[in-house]
């Protein structure tokens, strides 16, 4: 199993209509709001013969809303 964080920049005023769309499409494990540079962080897992990169691509960045991502592949949880 491969773990990964997407950050989402939003379009304006739409960043609770991705969490929902996210939440309801029930690909993500963890969804948050945050500050900063992005408006929301979401925490994914997929099978490790998955291709993260097709995955982001195909079933996360085609949320309607969603202006950019930026991915973080993780190795280790301690």
């Amino acid at each position: 199993m491969k773990t990964f964080f997407v950050q989402f920049k939003c379009e304006v005023g739409r960043t609770y209509d991705v969490a929902s769309e996210l939440a309801e499409a029930e690909i993500a494990s963890e969804i948050y709001s945050t500050a900063g540079h992005y408006e929301l962080i979401a925490k994914f897992y997929v099978d490790d013969e998955v291709d993260i990169g097709h995955f982001v691509n195909e079933r996360v960045a085609v949320i309607p809303g969603i202006k950019d991502t930026f991915t973080t592949v993780t190795f280790r949880a301690f």
